[in-house]
């Protein structure tokens, strides 16, 4: 197998991680809607959580996103 090629399908196993990150920031929105929709006097505490839980979903995308770039131009 050819260097190149398994960079390439190294950064591709890379990015697969955002699959999932996609599946959970979903998640995440889906219940804080839900929550809301439900009580919609409890936003002032639920929404700050989903943020949160937003942003930490999407620093796992940002690594898998910067390994991938590491493997193909390292």
């Amino acid at each position: 197998m050819d260097m190149e090629a398994a960079r390439f399908i190294g950064a591709g196993l890379a990015v697969f991680a955002l699959c999932g990150v996609g599946i959970g920031i979903g998640n995440i929105f889906s219940s804080l809607i839900s929550a809301i929709a439900r009580n919609p006097s409890s936003r002032e505490q639920v929404f700050p959580m989903g943020i949160l839980g937003f942003a930490l979903t999407e620093a796992v995308a940002l690594f898998a996103l910067l390994i991938a770039f590491l493997i193909l131009f390292k």
